[in-house]
C-alpha cells in the first residue's frame, strides 16, 4: 500500500510538474531512473535526443519540434490527468549515464514504459521503442503510435497552434503576386493568348515525349554505349532499349520534318515570286525526303527485320 501510495504521489508530483512547463519534462539520468522505475501505475514516454550541435544529430534536431507538439497537445487535453501518462525528453548531455547503461549508439529513440502495476498494468512491464528507420516522423505518426499502446479510452488529439508568421507571410506573397499581376496583365495577357507561343510549347513538348525523353528518365539510361569495335553506337538495338543521345536526334528528325512541313503549308504559299517559291518547295521538299530517309534507316537499326528503305540511307 505505501509502494503503491508512492507512486500516485510520484505521477501527480511530475504531473504537475508536466502541465506547468507546458512542454515535455527534461529529465536527467536521476528524474529518468525515479520515473521508470518499478513499481509504476502511470505510463512514461521518453525521447532520448543528441540536440546539441557537436553530436551531429540532424534527425533528432528535426524531429524535436514534433515532439513537443505531442507533448503540449498531450497538457492541452490531459490538464486533470485522467489518462496516466507522462512525456519527458532525455537529452544525451543531461543523461551520458542512462545511454552508457542501454548501450544506446545512436539517436533519437522514443521508449513507452507501460504500467507496471494497477488495472492498467501489463504481464510485460518492459518498454516499447518507436522505429525511426524512415526518417522524421511526424507528431501526428507518434501521437498515433503512443494511444495504440494505451487502454481504451478518449485520449487528446493533436493540436498545432496557428503560425501566425506564416499565415502573414502567405498573405504578403499572395497580394504581392495579385498586385504585380494587375499592372503586368495588359502585357502579360497578349503574350499567355499568343498562337504561335503555345503552338512552339506544345510542339516542343510532343517531340520530348515521343522521342522517348520519359523512358529514359526512368529506366536511367547511358547516354551512348561502345560498340565492341572501339566505336561508338548512338542507337540501341531492340524497341526496349535507348540511348540517351538517340533520343535528341530522333527528335531533332521529327523537329526538322515538323518545321519543314510547316514551311511547305505555310511558308511557302505566301511567297510572292514564283521563282523563289519553287525553289522553297524543291529545297524543302528534299529536306523532307532525306529526314524521312534518315528516320527509316534509324527504324532500320531498331528493327533489323524492317525489309524496306528509302534512298540515299
Amino acid at each position: 500500500m505505501a509502494a503503491k501510495a508512492k507512486t500516485m504521489d510520484k505521477f501527480e508530483q511530475y504531473h504537475s510538474k508536466f502541465i506547468s512547463g507546458l512542454s515535455p519534462l527534461k529529465f536527467d539520468d536521476t528524474s529518468y531512473e525515479t520515473l521508470t522505475a518499478t513499481p509504476r501505475n502511470y505510463s512514461v514516454a521518453v525521447l532520448l535526443t543528441a540536440l546539441e550541435a557537436r553530436f551531429g544529430c540532424q534527425l533528432c534536431r528535426d524531429f524535436q519540434p514534433e515532439w513537443d507538439v505531442v507533448g503540449r497537445s498531450w497538457i492541452r487535453g490531459n490538464k486533470k490527468g485522467d489518462v496516466r501518462l507522462l512525456f519527458g525528453t532525455l537529452d544525451f548531455a543531461d543523461g551520458k549515464g542512462t545511454f552508457q547503461k542501454l548501450m544506446l549508439q545512436t539517436a533519437p529513440i522514443l521508449m513507452l514504459f507501460p504500467p507496471s502495476v494497477g488495472l492498467e498494468a501489463r504481464s510485460d512491464a518492459q518498454p516499447l521503442r518507436y522505429d525511426f528507420t524512415m526518417g522524421s516522423q511526424s507528431a501526428e505518426q507518434v501521437h498515433d503510435w503512443i494511444i495504440r499502446h494505451l487502454p481504451p479510452g478518449p485520449k487528446p488529439a493533436i493540436y498545432r497552434p496557428v503560425n501566425y508568421i506564416r499565415v502573414i507571410t502567405i498573405t504578403t506573397a499572395i497580394l504581392g503576386i495579385v498586385s504585380f499581376l494587375s499592372v503586368a496583365s495588359p502585357y502579360i495577357i497578349p503574350i499567355i493568348q499568343n498562337r504561335n507561343l503555345w503552338a512552339a510549347i506544345s510542339l516542343i513538348a510532343i517531340l520530348l515525349f515521343t522521342s522517348g525523353h520519359m523512358f529514359n528518365h526512368i529506366r536511367k539510361v547511358p547516354y551512348v554505349a561502345g560498340n565492341g569495335k572501339g566505336g561508338i553506337s548512338y542507337f540501341a538495338g531492340g524497341f526496349s532499349n535507348q540511348f540517351g543521345l538517340e533520343t535528341q536526334i530522333v527528335a531533332a528528325i521529327y523537329g526538322t520534318l515538323s518545321f519543314a512541313t510547316i514551311a511547305l503549308a505555310l511558308k511557302v504559299p505566301r511567297m510572292i515570286d514564283p521563282k523563289k517559291q519553287q525553289i522553297a518547295v524543291f529545297v524543302w521538299g528534299a529536306v523532307v525526303f532525306g529526314m524521312y530517309s534518315f528516320l527509316l534507316s534509324v527504324f532500320r537499326v531498331k528493327n533489323g527485320g524492317y525489309p524496306f528503305h528509302l534512298p540515299p540511307f
